[in-house]
């Protein structure tokens, strides 16, 4: 093969790699999830995720259901995972409205409830 088309070759196909998807670079993960050795498909139920939502099943799978949930935080004063039962109250939210894994965290709560003390852990 001559130069000029090896050259036009690889050229070529570092593109079309870029563009796929597969040279991006994988986000990290944050310490608890990096520690028990979740990889990119446990959330994402994908391969090769770029841009995919992460399903609430996937949450649930280690993380449990909303009902366990809230028994896990109902030390809390406030307990997020326990929305009142109000008609006009939202939620429960999906887990990825507050969870961010690849970025920081926010409290859906404090969108109107701007008093109360809460976190999101990551």
């Amino acid at each position: 093969m001559r130069p000029n088309a090896m050259a036009a070759l690889v050229l070529i196909s570092a593109a079309l790699i870029g563009d796929s998807g597969l040279a991006a670079t994988p986000k990290p993960l944050p310490s608890k999830h990096a520690k028990s050795g979740l990889i990119c498909f446990d959330c994402h139920r994908n391969e090769n995720p770029t841009q995919a939502a992460v399903a609430e099943e996937s949450c649930m799978v280690c993380h449990g259901d909303y009902a366990a949930m809230a028994a896990y935080t109902k030390h809390l004063s406030v307990n997020p995972h326990d929305p009142p039962k109000k008609k006009d109250h939202p939620g429960p939210f999906p887990c990825t409205d507050c969870h961010h894994q690849h970025k920081a965290p926010e409290v859906k709560c404090l969108e109107c409830h701007t008093d109360f003390k809460l976190k999101a852990p990551l």
